[in-house]
């Protein structure tokens, strides 16, 4: 009998492993926002930090301004006018720009900011070395800050904006007031703010 010319061979694919598929935010968090009471926590979290007057006024301006990381590390000194107390606001994802007003704690940090920046920049918030802060530091900044504020939760820095939107709505703003405000190109993304404040249910149970 001849001898065949086949041989085995050993199979070539490689079986990879399923990378597991990382849960909604949902699934993690039973709230994507902080309350106005635990935005306090963060910041006073932060002004124990090296830096702690830049890490506090840059999570006092998200708040306040409804600020994404991407927006809140752009900001520049030109946007801001400090006599008349006023910030220009520029909004990524072809959000609609707008012009806020500046509150009295936002101007006396921003004014020390600036005073004690070293070293100069154009932009408000830099690194040690000078360097425009990145979105991710400024995450790893606010999870250590709530991590010893003692937060229940992972924070992150959205939960900032959340947190500006749903104050907002609470205090009776309505919705289109609140879309200009954080730069919404579409209304229904303001609506959840709206659509979950306790205030449309007040008085429900003095009737």
């Amino acid at each position: 009998m001849p001898k065949s010319h086949l041989k085995l061979v050993a199979p070539s694919a490689i079986n990879r492993t399923v990378t597991p598929r990382r849960l909604p935010n949902k699934a993690l968090r039973t709230r994507e926002h902080l309350t106005e009471a635990e935005v306090e926590m963060l910041m006073e979290a932060a002004k124990d930090n090296r830096w702690g007057t830049r890490d506090a006024t840059m999570m006092l301006l998200a708040y306040r301004h409804g600020l994404r990381a991407a927006e809140l590390v752009d900001l520049r000194w030109d946007q801001v006018d400090l006599p008349t107390a006023t910030l220009h606001v520029r909004r990524v994802k072809h959000g609609t720009p707008s012009t806020h007003p500046i509150m009295g704690d936002e101007l006396r940090a921003l004014r020390r900011l600036k005073r004690e920046q070293n070293p100069k920049s154009p932009f408000m918030f830099i690194s040690e070395r000078g360097a425009p802060f990145s979105t991710a530091g400024f995450a790893r900044m606010v999870e250590r800050a709530g991590q010893e504020a003692g937060l229940p939760f992972k924070a992150h820095p959205h939960m900032l904006r959340h947190a500006c939107g749903y104050a907002l709505a609470n205090k009776g703003h309505d919705t289109r007031a609140l879309q200009a405000y954080l730069g919404h190109k579409n209304i229904q993304h303001t609506v959840r703010y709206t659509e979950m404040s306790p205030t449309r249910f007040k008085g429900f149970w003095t009737r």
